[in-house]
């Protein structure tokens, strides 16, 4: 089977509907401009980063194949990442927080293919190929750090959203594309950032996804490890900025010992951090996430989890306690007594599950316009109907080809003609299928003959609720890909004349073709059409240096001059104290 992206023994396991996330990596539209400022950012953060982030930050750029001269090949990452269990794929932007979450638990990095613009070279509000490639990958060579990736991805993918975290995720989306988009107006990137603001500010009580995602924040993106005093930085949004990470060690950047109180605290993600998060060790980070799974609907079930899935309009699922899994988007539940669930109903396409594998003859073909079945013990008999044997049946009047009439103790009535059961490999009864059957709740009708056939889920209690589909091939379109793409930047042919100016610096240095009269020609060049560009004058003067050419010195000179322009003042301070060591 063909598709658009490397098929490796991780990336084989991907189920289907997360294909449509992944876009080929764009590597022949980045300009050599990007390549110098992937160049300029790598190498200051190793610099730097060596005396801050953890020890695993260094080794691990090496053992996931993170070069510091030029942005990665997905390819190449991919070869090298396999060696570890994991793989990359290259995405357009920020995608749905739930997908993001599944391909983390398959051991997959999502990685943004764009690339920061020079502009935003200390601190993108988007996510980039160096924030992806650079900041993720080196720490999950670290294999306590992983195990905690994969299965915060395991967990998280299974938090049930709210109807507003897609329109937040959304407005977010936006945000971030406007503010790299270099040709984005103001009043465009004022509007959307209003939006998301006030979609934030009116969010109401936090859902499980947003309070997983501030988890994820606080500890994978800007988390860090060790003491409160002396901490290092292991957080990938850090690790990718030169900004941030110098910014974050200052002391008006309050520290605070990491715990599951950082599920409810939001973040922007347009804006370095107020305070950061620390973690004593890894270990720590899977005991709190193991913690707030305690509290996810996931592992508690009950109505509570049925009113979640309601509440989220989206593709979920309930399991009972025979085990079987009922996926589709809910829309009703009825309660009775101690908060407990009498009756629920799905609307649209509904399928069966049982260990997360679709029963035969169950998908979405035999209930493709709900499903609907009561839950608990039959009134007046103490034994649950899925620990009944087959002799236990029989004497309640549950037996195939004789009509019923079950009162369950919610006062849900359920009467028709069993037909037939359906029963998991241990021999516990999961379904029971009936004909003629009416189902009834105080004056409501539930069910009625004209419908079909009826099938009864059998449990006691809703012992578990989660986003998605027990079997992620019962559903194979539920995840939606953002119809806000990436803006593709429009290049002026004075930037294209500037860009080939940066290339010819680029071929000198990889082919060793480096000439002082090279570098005079294009250093006139730069003074004539782009005086303000720091960054080649940079690599120039790197070139002169390391040749001893008498120019470094009029290189050093205008550097030092341009440095008066304070946007550039401590980019180019940083550059010439790497050269300098």
């Amino acid at each position: 089977m063909e598709t658009h992206f490397e098929i490796n023994s991780v990336t084989a396991k991907l189920p289907k509907h997360l294909h449509k996330f992944i876009v080929k990596q764009p590597y022949q539209e980045y300009t050599a401009q990007n390549q110098a400022v992937w160049r300029y950012v790598m190498r200051m953060n190793v610099d730097y980063l060596s005396k801050v982030a953890h020890k695993s930050y260094i080794p691990g750029l090496k053992k996931t194949g993170i070069s510091l001269e030029n942005i990665p090949h997905m390819e190449g990452m991919n070869r090298i990442l396999k060696e570890i269990g994991w793989a990359a794929v290259s995405v357009d932007g920020f995608i749905p927080p739930n997908a993001f979450m599944e391909f983390q638990a398959y051991n997959v990095l999502v990685i943004a293919s764009d690339m920061r613009t020079i502009n935003h070279i200390e601190y993108t509000p988007a996510p980039d190929i160096i924030h992806e490639a650079a900041g993720h990958a080196p720490i999950i060579a670290n294999p306590e750090y992983a195990e905690y990736l994969r299965r915060f991805g395991e967990i998280g993918s299974k938090a049930i959203s709210s109807a507003k975290d897609y329109e937040v995720y959304e407005a977010i989306r936006r945000l971030s594309i406007l503010k790299e988009n270099p040709n984005a107006t103001q009043k465009e990137i004022d509007d959307a950032q209003e939006k998301v603001e006030w979609l934030q500010e009116n969010m109401g009580e936090l859902s499980e996804m947003a309070q997983i995602r501030n988890l994820h924040w606080w500890t994978v993106e800007y988390g860090l490890i060790g003491s409160l005093e002396h901490p290092k930085i292991y957080g990938a949004g850090l690790l990718s900025s030169i900004g941030e990470s110098a910014w974050c060690m200052q002391p008006q950047v309050k520290k605070v010992p990491y715990s599951i109180h950082a599920a409810t605290i939001n973040f922007d993600i347009t804006k370095p951090q107020p305070q950061l998060f620390v973690t004593p060790d890894f270990a720590y980070l899977s005991l709190v996430l193991d913690e707030f799974a305690n509290t996810m609907a996931l592992r508690t079930g009950g109505l509570k989890g049925v009113q979640k899935l309601i509440n989220s309009e989206n593709l979920g699922t309930i399991e009972l306690t025979t085990g079987i899994q009922i996926s589709g988007v809910f829309t009703n539940v009825i309660q009775y007594k101690n908060n407990k669930v009498a009756y629920f109903q799905t609307v649209g396409k509904t399928a069966l599950a049982n260990r997360d594998k679709e029963l035969i003859g169950h998908g979405v073909t035999r209930h493709p316009a709900g499903f609907g079945s009561p839950v608990g013990k039959l009134k007046g008999i103490n034994l649950p109907i899925e620990d009944m044997s087959p002799r236990d049946l029989k004497a309640y009047g549950i037996y195939e080809g004789e009509f019923m009439t079950l009162e369950f103790e919610s006062g849900v009535i359920v009467k028709g003609k069993a037909i037939t059961g359906t029963r998991d490999l241990r021999g516990k009864i999961l379904i029971i299928t009936l004909d003629d059957c009416t189902v009834t709740y105080q004056n409501e009708i539930l069910f009625q003959p004209e419908w079909g056939l009826y099938d009864m889920a059998i449990g006691k209690e809703v012992i578990s609720a989660y986003s998605g589909a027990a079997d992620v091939a019962s559903f194979e379109d539920y995840s939606k890909v953002s119809e806000i793409k990436t803006h593709k930047i429009t290049y002026s042919e004075s930037e294209k004349e500037l860009y080939f100016l940066y290339s010819k610096v680029r071929e000198m240095r990889v082919e060793n073709s480096v000439t002082e009269e090279k570098i005079i020609a294009i250093l006139n060049h730069l003074k004539l059409k782009f005086p303000n560009d720091w960054l080649l004058l940079l690599e120039l003067y790197e070139l002169a240096l390391n040749h001893n050419f008498s120019i470094k010195n009029d290189l050093l000179n205008i550097l030092i001059d341009l440095k008066s322009n304070k946007s550039y003042t401590a980019l180019i301070e940083n550059g010439l104290n790497l050269h300098q060591n």
